[in-house]
C-alpha cells in the first residue's frame, strides 16, 4: 500500500470514528437555563428535564396519566394513612452506595427538613417514616390523602445518594449523584449541562446513547435552526410559530401533546416592599387588569391559537377541570370602572418581569399594550430566567409573567402556590378560606368529592387573584427524524429510557 492510500485510509477510520462517538451522544436543547443541580432546591421546569437523565423517581407517570413504579416494584395502602412502598432491588447510586429503605428515608427526610427546601408543602402530611426491611418502606400520613402518591412522580420521589448528600448540604447541586441511567460530569451556567452513561444502571438495556448534552439555546429561532442544521437531536420546545417550519422538513418531526400546566401571572400580594402599591393591595386594581386581558387574541398573536385560554390551574384534560370557570371576555370599559371604583390615580404603574424568552417577552408587550387601554402603565422588566426565580421568593418584583408545567393531580398544581406559607407562594397570598379548602381536599381520597372542594375556591381565587392565569401551554417538541423511541407524556419530560437513533 502506497503513503498516499494509507493516508486516506487513515483520514476515513478517523472520520469514522468521530461519527460513532458523535452518533453516542445526544444533543438536547434546553428553553431555558436551569436553576440548580439539587432536586431538592429546585423550581424549574428544565431542571426536572435535566433530572430525567440523572435522577431516577421512586414512581413515573406514562402517557396516559397512569402512576407506575420506577425504583418502587408496587406499593399499597395498608390502611387510608398508611402507604407501603416495595424498593426494586440490587439498585445502586452512581457512586457504588445501594439504593435501600434507609436510603429512601434518608432523601425523603432531607427533602422535609433542608432549609429552602421547595418540597417541604409536597410532603407535608407525612407524619413519621419506618424501614421495615431493606426492601420495605412505611410512610404514615397525619390524614388520608388522594394526592400523596402522585408527589413521588416527581422531585420528592428523586432518591439522593445519601453519603454525597448528608456531606454536601446545600453544595450538593456542585456534583449531584442519584440512580438514574446517566451520571452527571459538568455543568457550566448559561450553556450546557453533560451527563454520561452509567454503567450500574438498573435498565441499562434500555439505554442507547453514551452521553447526552443539555444545551441552553434561550432563542426559540437559534433552536430551530441547530436543530435543522443537525447540531442539536431533539428540543424540548418548539414556540407555535416555528412549528410549520419543522414540520415540513424531512430531516426533522413534530410531535404535539396535551400538557398538565399553565401559565399565568403571579401577583406580588405581601411579600416585600414591591407589594405596597395599588396593584398589589386592590383586589379591585387586579381584577380590572384581569379584564383588560384578552386571552384568546394573546394566544392566537404570540402562539398561533394552538394554546388555550384558560382561568384555572389545570388543563380541560384534567378530571379536576371546572368547567363552570368560563374565560371572562375582555372588558376595558368595566376594568375602567373597577380602577374608578378603586380610587387610584390614573394611569396605574405597573412593573410586569419576565424572563428573557423571545415569546414570554412578546406576551408581556402584548399584555403591556392591551392594558394600556384599561388605563394601566404597564413596565416590562426582562430578566434572565434562572435569576428571575430567584428573585420572585424574595418578593423582587410586582407582577411575574411565570408557567407552571404541571402534576398529574391538582394538588401539585395549587398547595405550594396558594396555601399560606408554602415554598412556592412566591406574592404571599394568605386567605384562611383557600388555606382550609385546600387542606380538605388534600386529605381526601374521592376525586368527585375533591373536585367539588376545589370548586368553592374559585370564586374566591377569582375575587382576590393571586395568581391570573391566562392559558394551558401545548407540548410541541421537535427532534431528529432519525430519534426512536420518544414518548410524549403530558408532564413534557424527555425520558431517555427506550431512546435511540437509527443510523
Amino acid at each position: 500500500m502506497t503513503m498516499r492510500r494509507i493516508f486516506w485510509a487513515g483520514l476515513a477510520l478517523a472520520v469514522t470514528v468521530h461519527h460513532q462517538a458523535a452518533a453516542q451522544t445526544l444533543h438536547i436543547a434546553l428553553r431555558q437555563d436551569l436553576d440548580t443541580m439539587d432536586p431538592t432546591l429546585s423550581t424549574s421546569y428544565v431542571g426536572r428535564i435535566v433530572f430525567a437523565g440523572l435522577c431516577d423517581k421512586l414512581f413515573d407517570i406514562d402517557e396516559k396519566l397512569n402512576i407506575v413504579p420506577q425504583l418502587a416494584t408496587g406499593s399499597e395502602w395498608a390502611d387510608p394513612k398508611t402507604l407501603v412502598i416495595h424498593l426494586r432491588q440490587g439498585v445502586t447510586f452512581q457512586d457504588g452506595e445501594a439504593l435501600d429503605a434507609d436510603a429512601v428515608k434518608d432523601s425523603l427526610v432531607r427533602d422535609m427538613t433542608l432549609p429552602g427546601s421547595y418540597r417541604k408543602s409536597e410532603l407535608a402530611l407525612i407524619d413519621h417514616i419506618d424501614v421495615i426491611d431493606p426492601a420495605t418502606i412505611r410512610i404514615a400520613l397525619k390524614q388520608p390523602s388522594g394526592a400523596f402518591l402522585a408527589q413521588l412522580t416527581d422531585r420528592s420521589g428523586m432518591i439522593l445518594a445519601p453519603k454525597v448528600a448528608a456531606s454536601e448540604g446545600k453544595d450538593f447541586t456542585q456534583h449531584p449523584v442519584c440512580s438514574g441511567p446517566f451520571k452527571f460530569v459538568e455543568r457550566v451556567p448559561q450553556d450546557h449541562v453533560t451527563l454520561e452513561r452509567f454503567p450500574g444502571y438498573w435498565d441499562n438495556k434500555d439505554i442507547h446513547f453514551e452521553r447526552v448534552e443539555y444545551r441552553v439555546l434561550v432563542d426559540s429561532s437559534v433552536r430551530v435552526a441547530n436543530l435543522k442544521a443537525g447540531a442539536i437531536d431533539l428540543s424540548e420546545n418548539i414556540v407555535p410559530t416555528d412549528a410549520a417550519a419543522v414540520k415540513s422538513d424531512p430531516k426533522l418531526r413534530l410531535v404535539i401533546s396535551d400538557s398538565l400546566g399553565y401559565f399565568g401571572i403571579t401577583n406580588n400580594i405581601d411579600n416585600g416592599p414591591q407589594s405596597k402599591n395599588p396593584y398589589g393591595q386592590s383586589a379591585l386594581v387586579r381584577q380590572a387588569f384581569d379584564l383588560a386581558i384578552d386571552r384568546q387574541a394573546l394566544v392566537n398573536v404570540v402562539y398561533n391559537g394552538m394554546y388555550q385560554p384558560s382561568v384555572q390551574a389545570v388543563p380541560s384534560s384534567s378530571p379536576f377541570n371546572d368547567a363552570a370557570l368560563v374565560v371572562p371576555k375582555r372588558d376595558v370599559t368595566k376594568a375602567k370602572a373597577l380602577l374608578q371604583q378603586a380610587g387610584v390615580t390614573l394611569p396605574v404603574k405597573l412593573e410586569l418581569l419576565a424572563f428573557n424568552n423571545p415569546e414570554v417577552l412578546q406576551t408581556a408587550e402584548v399584555i403591556q399594550s392591551m392594558a394600556s387601554e384599561a388605563g394601566f402603565d404597564v413596565h416590562i422588566q426582562s430578566m434572565e430566567f434562572a435569576s428571575s426565580l430567584a428573585a420572585a421568593p424574595r418578593g423582587e418584583f410586582q407582577a411575574y409573567l411565570i408557567g407552571w408545567s404541571g402534576r398529574v393531580d391538582i394538588d401539585g398544581n395549587t398547595y405550594a402556590f396558594l396555601h399560606t406559607g408554602s415554598a412556592n407562594n412566591d406574592g404571599h397570598y394568605s386567605n384562611a378560606t383557600v388555606d382550609k379548602l385546600l387542606d380538605e381536599a388534600r386529605g381526601m381520597t374521592d376525586v368527585a368529592k375533591r373536585k367539588e372542594v376545589y370548586a368553592q375556591m374559585w370564586p374566591q381565587l377569582r375575587q382576590d387573584l393571586p395568581i391570573t392565569y391566562l392559558y394551558t401551554p401545548t407540548n410541541i417538541v421537535g427532534m431528529s427524524a432519525k430519534i426512536t423511541g420518544f414518548r410524549p407524556v403530558p408532564d413534557g419530560m424527555i425520558r431517555l429510557q427506550g431512546l435511540a437513533m437509527t443510523h
